[in-house]
């Protein structure tokens, strides 16, 4: 039998180190920039055009004719096979023919025809609203699943324990998200409602053999029942975890550029959310576990 009960001290210093630097970190650049994350076009409105060159390309280059054309906070991002995406905060209600200006900017740069693979466009306002209304969505459904699991098992005890878990699990996407540089856009948000999603799942059918050994074994240490029940859940638990984490590896692998920060979202979110199962919920709930009289 795994001890995983034993450990949840050290396991817990681990996870602190890791949160507490991502908000050293992400403190540190909002002084600096004003800002922590990079946002898509979804939350900070303007066009942005995926590009293909048939030469390797310096981002340089490209960013001063860029600004010496009147797109001064325009942002470069170099991907594979000489492809890059340009953001520019101009709006235009035909974003294909602010692409073809783009386009026409930049080919005497790479000296070299361009391919325009992608254009997307978003006004400002809309960008503001749906950054605003993303952020609710997660508080709201953290909020939803506290009052699920209260009821589920009538404990605040389990709520707690699940609602930290989830809270964890949130934080540590946007940290990885953070630390890889990658972009916050509609798309993610999505990847992490459906990883709290899947989270709470598992940590329901933990939480469930748990509330079911400690009706039978009243007069047992806390933490040895605790134990046991994950050990008697891990296999149905790792089973999961690999069933869903091969297609999202697939399509984070093979899904294209579309699809490359979501599906690392998703990726990260399994991880973290199996981790979070076993050596958040679980140790929380202990804390704030009473002995029904």
């Amino acid at each position: 039998m795994i001890q995983f009960i034993k450990y949840r001290a050290v396991v817990a210093f681990g996870s602190f180190l890791f949160l507490g630097a991502f908000c050293v970190m992400a403190v540190r650049q909002y002084l600096d920039r004003g800002i922590v994350f990079s946002y898509s076009i979804d939350f900070t409105g303007g066009t942005q055009v995926l590009c293909k060159a048939n030469v390797p390309v310096n981002v340089d280059d490209l960013m001063n004719a860029l600004s010496t054309n009147g797109w001064l906070n325009a942002d470069v991002r170099l991907f594979e096979n000489n492809e890059f995406m340009v953001k520019v905060q101009d709006f235009s209600n035909n974003p294909k023919g602010l692409a073809e200006k783009i386009r026409t900017v930049l080919e005497p740069v790479v000296q070299g025809p361009l391919e325009i693979l992608q254009t997307e466009g978003v006004g400002a306002a809309v960008g503001e609203s749906l950054r605003t209304k993303s952020f609710k969505a997660i508080l709201i459904s953290l909020l939803a699943m506290l009052l699920y699991i209260a009821f589920r098992f009538w404990s605040v005890a389990f709520a707690l324990g699940a609602v930290f878990a989830l809270l964890h699990d949130s934080i540590a996407m946007l940290a990885m998200l953070f630390f890889f540089d990658k972009e916050i856009s509609m798309n993610v948000i999505a990847a992490i409602l459906a990883v709290l999603g899947y989270s709470i799942n598992d940590t329901i059918v933990i939480f469930s053999r748990i509330r079911q050994d400690l009706a039978r074994r009243k007069n047992q240490d806390l933490a040895d029942v605790v134990n046991e029940s994950i050990n008697r859940t891990l296999t149905r638990t790792i089973l999961t975890s690999l069933s869903t984490i091969l297609p999202v590896l697939a399509m984070f692998l093979f899904g294209g550029k579309a699809l490359h920060t979501s599906s690392f979202a998703l990726l990260v979110g399994i991880l973290f959310g199996t981790y979070s199962s076993i050596y958040i919920a679980s140790p929380i709930m202990m804390l704030f576990y009473r002995e029904p009289r």
